[in-house]
């Protein structure tokens, strides 16, 4: 059934129109045989599901998406997916049926469970039925790309090891244990600095507005201060480009853009 709350606070999605492999700023995960990635998204909130597929698609993986668990069985009978993103909510049925019923499909499929932020029954049961890890409604789309990554490892679906990085010049992010470097330099940042520099870098020499910052990284939620993106593009040119060659360039009127130094 339907969560009470808006689809629009629960995910935020770059608005940049990125896509695929073609982004020269990206390490798209693949499967071990060299593969492409197939995730089966199932919710019952279409709005949701259609949001969540564009970022894993963002992601150069493949989606599949049922609105309830007959049809999330069904799909998953035909193409069989490499990991499952599941309400555990559904109309038809429990999501924890239809976790069985999938797992007696196909023996150890990886399944990230979404449930409701005050329903601690409900992730204590996930997890007891087999469930291999799980996040809470509202929830940061970042937080589950990261989880399906690190699942995706854990299962050994896909043997990418060390993280995923995106190189931008001489600056490198790496995506699993935080840790971004400039010129070999260790750089220390808060979460919401590698956040931001996370989304610029993935949107490298593209022009980002003001507003697809806001939604990207804080999600609307910057608690009224209009001026919050300045403050933390100023927090992070301190310290990305502070006797350096600068790579943020602030465009007037139009936005942000980082790229490599000259």
């Amino acid at each position: 059934m339907a969560h009470p709350h808006s689809a629009q606070s629960s995910v935020a999605i770059a608005g940049s129109g990125a896509s695929g492999d073609g982004d020269p700023a990206r390490v798209v995960m693949r499967r071990a045989d060299g593969g492409p990635i197939h995730v089966l998204v199932v919710d019952d909130e279409a709005v949701l599901a259609e949001l969540v597929s564009m970022a894993l698609r963002y992601e150069g993986w493949e989606i599949s998406t049922a609105g309830d668990g007959a049809t999330a069985i069904a799909l998953a009978k035909q193409t069989p997916p490499d990991v499952v993103v599941l309400d555990v909510m559904l109309p038809d049925m429990s999501g924890l049926e239809v976790l069985r019923k999938l797992r007696e499909q196909i023996p150890g499929l990886p399944l990230l469970l979404l449930t409701a932020k005050d329903s601690v029954e409900d992730r204590i049961a996930g997890l007891t039925a087999g469930g291999d890890d799980y996040v809470t409604k509202p929830f940061s789309i970042e937080e589950v790309v990261l989880r399906l990554r690190a699942l995706l490892r854990r299962t050994g679906v896909s043997t990418e090891s060390g993280g995923a990085k995106i190189v931008v010049g001489d600056l490198v992010l790496d995506e699993d244990s935080h840790e971004v470097t400039r010129a070999g330099e260790l750089i220390s940042l808060t979460a919401t600095e590698f956040e931001l520099l996370r989304f610029m870098m993935r949107n490298a020499k593209r022009v980002l507005s003001k507003a697809q910052i806001l939604d990207r990284v804080w999600s609307y939620d910057f608690g009224g201060r209009s001026n919050i993106v300045e403050l933390y593009v100023s927090y992070l040119r301190k310290k990305i480009d502070s006797g350096r060659e600068p790579m943020i360039h602030t465009l007037r009127g139009a936005g942000y853009v980082l790229k490599p130094a000259r």
